[in-house]
């Protein structure tokens, strides 16, 4: 399964690509407005420290705006990747962008039904938000069963991008389903390092070595 950081924030993507566990970035104007930045800076700034797609938000809702902005946005960088949402002009765009072999994520499903249409126009990742189902009542992880169900009965190439990561059983749970991607923010990517027992067997580590004495 592929790991994309969900943030805007440089100094914690480029500390976790120094992991080599990083596969790309998702960003939304939520994100880029919290990082207090110039939007296309951002985005370029991200580019450069990944190699993987890096998902850039359109911000018109109709298609001939968004096709404008995606001009400017894929010209930044080759791994940049216009995302887009699951409207009937998103898909439009969708369409269009995915085939002149442009990066397309479609964002903010929350239906199978939903899923199905962006694979039918080319996506190449469709973002399922579990964590936001999960508070209205829903179980997340449901909606990535059928999605990995649908796609897998006629072979669509469409990746699963799980989003709205909240923590790390999401992760789990993504990874037993067969989720292609998951994107999380970096507190929760961390917190997949810790285990009390990992802490633990360290501690007794190091307190073994210091009653030798020696140094390496």
């Amino acid at each position: 399964m592929k790991f994309f950081v969900d943030t805007a924030d440089t100094a914690d993507i480029a500390e976790l690509a120094a992991t080599g566990l990083l596969d790309g970035v998702t960003t939304n104007p939520s994100l880029i407005a919290k990082s207090g930045r110039q939007f296309v800076e951002v985005v370029k700034e991200i580019c450069g420290l990944v190699d993987g797609p890096v998902s850039a938000e359109v911000i018109a809702l109709d298609h001939a705006g968004m096709m404008r902005e995606a001009e400017v946005l894929r010209a930044l960088a080759d791994n940049v990747c216009i995302k887009v949402p699951l409207t009937i002009d998103g898909l439009k765009t969708c369409k269009a962008l995915s085939g002149e072999g442009t990066m397309v994520n479609v964002t903010l499903c929350f239906a199978p039904n939903q899923a199905l249409l962006a694979a039918k126009a080319g996506a190449s990742f469709i973002s399922p938000f579990v964590g936001r189902l999960d508070d209205i009542g829903f179980d997340g992880m449901d909606l990535i069963r059928d999605i990995r169900l649908i796609y897998d009965n006629y072979a669509f190439a469409t990746e699963i991008l799980v989003a709205s990561v909240r923590h790390p059983v999401h992760v789990l749970e993504s990874a037993r389903i067969g989720a292609d991607v998951m994107t999380a923010p970096p507190s929760v990517i961390k917190a997949l390092f810790n285990h009390p027992l990992t802490d633990k067997g360290m501690a007794g580590f190091m307190a073994d070595w210091a009653k030798t004495g020696q140094t390496i």
